[in-house]
């Protein structure tokens, strides 16, 4: 159900913080915001001399589709899908991508994420066979965000990043959203990631090969 444009690979091998090695047990941050799907009625027309870019205020709805990020806020890691909308199975095949391809070989991954009824291993028997939604959920460790407190979760640093540089305009559809998600990506991650390796040198830890100690 999900199509994953580009992710940034962030730094490697992995991170250490305090001393100890971390990448068996990663703490990662999950939302899944809704995104609103609106197409001009009048085609905008571009800047002349003299006079600025103009857009008619008139919009078209189209619908609304669902982003999932999830982001490694000590490695500098990040990834954006998109998909139709936010469903129990939707999650499952988001956090199954998120253990079997991005940490195949962490032993424990820690989640955590909004409090919704959709964000529970029961989601995984929904999506999974009975045998690999047991073995998914044992490699999950979940900590859910208070009811009122959702900004502690640090993904929406990124999705409030994200919003502000690609998405604070008109996207008609879920391809043009996807391919602008993917560009930004793209462009942004370098820039992103000496971003949070300076707010770690700030916070006492010291850079070596891409691994604050």
């Amino acid at each position: 159900p999900f199509r994953r444009p580009l992710s940034h690979p962030g730094p490697s091998p992995g991170y250490r913080t305090a001393g100890a090695p971390r990448r068996s047990r990663p703490q990662v941050c999950l939302d899944e915001p809704s995104r609103q799907r609106v197409a001009e009625v009048s085609p905008p027309r571009p800047a002349e001399p003299g006079r600025q870019a103009r857009q008619d205020y008139e919009y078209e709805r189209r619908g609304v589709c669902n982003l999932c990020l999830a982001c490694e806020p000590l490695r500098g890691w990040w990834d954006v899908m998109v998909s139709a909308r936010r469903t129990r199975t939707g999650w499952a095949h988001c956090v199954k991508d998120l253990l079997e391809v991005h940490y195949p070989d962490a032993g424990r991954v820690v989640l955590v994420q909004d409090n919704l009824n959709t964000h529970t291993p029961a989601s995984l028997y929904e999506a999974c066979a009975p045998a690999e939604a047991k073995r998914l959920a044992g490699r999950l460790e979940l900590h859910s965000t208070p009811k009122p407190g959702s900004w502690l979760n640090m993904a929406e640093i990124e999705l409030a990043v994200l919003a502000r540089q690609c998405l604070d305009r008109r996207l008609a559809d879920r391809a043009t959203l996807e391919r602008e998600v993917a560009a930004w990506q793209a462009a942004l991650g370098p820039r992103r990631l000496g971003e949070i390796e300076a707010c770690l040198g700030l916070a006492g830890f010291v850079i070596s090969n891409g691994m604050p100690k």
